[in-house]
């Protein structure tokens, strides 16, 4: 038995509607979830049939649902090769934390255009909740994006981030053509 601790205010989004998340998540995963209201999620993988892969599957969907990610953009973690990666701010900010506003906007970038930006040219999902930059890709995209996270946190230009994408961009439509680079 393994649990994850998510926060309060996101119980309600892993329960679901009348409790139709959590149905669909044990349903997929052949797991049985038990949600406590302070955020507990205790997962039950001690059966025999319990497939380690999936067990690591479910705990990261959990694991994005209470960063922020919708049950929908989350269960794309059941995938084969999707990936959660959970950048903590509080790492960028040299414990200033009068300087977690800034840094957050810098990732959101002015009416979302940052993120928007990021998403659309590596295809991946992001979120940005409490002190976390929760980002879900595969193998290919997500070191791209999670670079272009990283270089807008160390303070790069947001102009040089969108080049480094656009840059990127090309790399990526040969990988998704089947070609390795």
């Amino acid at each position: 038995m393994r649990s994850v601790r998510i926060p309060h205010d996101r119980v309600g989004a892993i329960i679901g509607n009348k409790g139709k998340t959590k149905k669909m998540l044990q349903e997929v995963s052949g797991i049985k979830l038990d949600i406590s209201a302070e955020g507990e999620v205790v997962i039950h993988d001690e059966e025999i049939t319990a497939d380690p892969l999936m067990v690591l599957s479910i705990t990261n969907v959990i694991k994005a649902i209470g960063r922020g990610f919708s049950p929908e953009r989350a269960t794309k973690l059941f995938d084969d090769d999707e990936y959660l990666e959970v950048i903590d701010l509080k790492e960028f900010i040299g414990g200033k934390s009068n300087q977690l506003p800034r840094i957050k906007g810098r990732v959101i970038g002015k009416n979302g255009k940052a993120r928007r930006y990021i998403e659309d040219l590596t295809g991946v999902s992001i979120t940005i909740y409490g002190n976390t930059v929760a980002i879900i890709g595969n193998s290919v995209n997500l070191p791209i994006a999670m670079h272009a996270i990283e270089l807008l946190l160390n303070g790069s230009e947001h102009n040089t981030v969108y080049r480094y994408l656009e840059n990127q961009r090309s790399r990526l439509k040969i990988i998704e053509m089947g070609f390795d680079i």
